[in-house]
């Protein structure tokens, strides 16, 4: 239960070259602090505590930006669990290589949720032209950008007047660090566990609900301990999360603050212009690894 469904048909495919590749390099260095202008620290956006969660592992911590325009149930339900400490101490169950780390699961063994209800799917959403969205790509009927930190495509512009609600379909793309909700067979049986992805996977797009990402910390997510065979299960003793919390709930002093560089700055536009250029026609909204400042 609440496992991906069809993983293990998926995963055969996993070693493959194509998914083996984590492009793009390295974020370029933030400038050290005593030379930072005004204009220079524009350009960075900062993660609101209340989107922000903080995952303690036996790995390291993660950090991942809520995006509850994408997702409202969803978030509200993670939420929910990170505070009531439901996530404590679970295990990352599940955890296969080029591929994802799944979690949530009280139990351990894929058959646990939480005692709430159930989710109703939402792998989609409806974008209007107020929604902050930067556009990295425009293939032919379709755009490719980021709604805040997460990698996104969505329908033109265009078919805003086409539609009754003036809204267009958006839905997050799964590159590395994107969060996604596992479920069962149906679409609507979502409940708490979830995954955060090692590499891209495009295959699980509008599929599985997308909830987040994660900004600092895929490191992490990469490092823990990998499970056997093609369902990925992990034998022994895994990897856990020690403590999940909403950054606003931890007392100011001692929460982390993240920084991200903002989607419409001249920076970012030029290291979208660099990565065009270097990956020509293989270019991807997910060679795109956004700068990312963080203290505490």
């Amino acid at each position: 239960m609440n496992a991906i469904a069809g993983l293990a048909a998926l995963s055969v495919l996993l070693a493959g070259p194509a998914l083996a590749q984590d492009v793009g390099g390295p974020p370029p260095p933030a400038p050290p602090p005593a030379s930072r202008t005004t204009a220079d620290m524009s350009e960075w956006r900062a993660v609101p505590a209340e989107n922000l969660l903080v995952i303690d592992t036996t790995r390291g911590r993660i950090l991942i930006e809520l995006t509850p325009e994408v997702a409202p149930l969803h978030v509200e339900r993670i939420k929910l669990l990170a505070r009531r400490g439901f996530y404590d101490n679970v295990p990352w169950h599940r955890v296969i290589d080029w591929f994802m780390a799944q979690t949530g699961d009280p139990l351990g063994n894929g058959e646990g949720q939480s005692p709430f209800p159930d989710l109703e799917a939402e792998f989609t959403f409806r974008r209007d032209p107020t929604m902050p969205f930067t556009v990295v790509a425009e293939p032919a009927g379709a755009r490719l950008g980021f709604v805040r930190s997460l990698p996104i495509q969505t329908q033109p512009d265009a078919a805003f007047a086409l539609t009754g609600d003036g809204k267009v379909h958006g839905w997050g793309v799964y590159c590395p660090g994107v969060a996604g909700m596992a479920r069962d067979d149906g679409n609507d049986t979502a409940n708490s566990q979830f995954f955060l992805m090692r590499q891209a996977y495009p295959a699980l797009d509008k599929r599985y609900t997308v909830w987040g990402m994660t900004v600092s910390g895929l490191d992490v997510v990469r490092s823990l301990r990998v499970g056997e065979g093609a369902n990925g299960m992990v034998t022994g003793e895994p990897d856990r999360m020690t403590r999940v919390r909403v950054a606003s709930d931890i007392a100011e002093a001692e929460r982390p603050a993240v920084r991200v560089l903002a989607t419409n700055s001249s920076r970012f536009r030029a290291m979208v212009d660099a990565l065009r250029v270097s990956r020509g026609a293989d270019f991807s909204v997910c060679d795109i690894n956004l700068p990312v400042q963080v203290t505490g």
